[in-house]
């Protein structure tokens, strides 16, 4: 998918949203952890890959971010009910989704993978049946296995929280997982992971839609705008991929 390269001038970036230039925008992230997306720190402050780049596309509209954690399955409401100004927490596009809140261009897309123990022989997925698999409810994977997989015999579970579905799959209490790549690689360096992998990856499917956007209220046609253009100028000035490179060890970021 092409998108145009937008300019980012002074104008459209930093004298774009007049009207609220003072008020820091409250940037909406997952209360629950999701690293290396959005964690935190030793010293107790958010970090990871999308809590820095929220700070430099403040940075190229000129405004302040104020980093705003809220529980993901209200997440959605809290923007449209005004608390939260965006959305950025690895929220794919998706036509469901665009009913209720609009969108900006992508800024990255990764797959959704398999994890289960090395051990386990797998064909996927057509050798699901009788296994339990543990899926984040309210996110484009569960979307994915609700339409694909409720045939194959696989026992799907929904947790709340991505770390839940982690800590049951190394206690025994789940076959296998499926979740964002990237996230479980980072899973699979911690020690105690030692012993799993990723079996597969999710095929392109229109539940996980065109990648990951910022969330927005679907009358905030000014912030989408500037959005757009600070989206263009860090990945134009490889901010993007530098920060994809430091947090997540590859280049994810969606070029035109």
């Amino acid at each position: 998918m092409k998108f145009p390269l937008m300019i980012a001038t002074a104008a459209t970036l930093g004298l774009s949203l007049t009207a609220q230039a003072d008020a820091p925008l409250k940037v909406g992230i997952s209360g629950e952890p999701y690293p290396p997306f959005t964690y935190r720190a030793a010293s107790g402050d958010w970090t990871g890959f999308e809590v820095e780049l929220a700070h430099r596309l403040c940075d190229a509209m000129g405004r302040d971010c104020e980093i705003a954690p809220t529980g993901w399955s209200g997440i959605i409401p809290s923007l449209n009910a005004g608390r939260i100004d965006m959305i950025m927490n690895s929220m794919s596009i998706t036509e469901q989704r665009q009913r209720v809140i609009d969108f900006t261009r992508p800024y990255y897309f990764t797959p959704g993978a398999y994890v289960a123990a090395s051990d386990l022989a797998l064909d996927i997925p057509d050798g699901l049946d009788g296994l339990i698999m543990g899926v984040q409810s309210a996110t484009t994977n569960a979307t994915y296995a609700r339409r694909e997989l409720r045939d194959s015999g696989v026992d799907i579970r929904l947790y709340d929280q991505a770390e839940q579905v982690n800590n049951d799959l190394l206690a025994g209490r789940l076959d296998l997982v499926l979740a964002d790549e990237i996230a479980m690689l980072q899973f699979l360096d911690r020690d105690e992971a030692a012993n799993f992998e990723v079996k597969a990856t999710a095929p392109r499917h229109e539940a996980y839609g065109e990648g990951i956007g910022i969330g927005l209220r679907q009358d905030d046609d000014e912030l989408r705008e500037a959005l757009n253009a600070a989206i263009a100028a860090v990945i134009e000035d490889g901010t993007c991929g530098e920060l994809s490179e430091q947090f997540l060890g590859t280049d994810v970021c969606v070029y035109d």
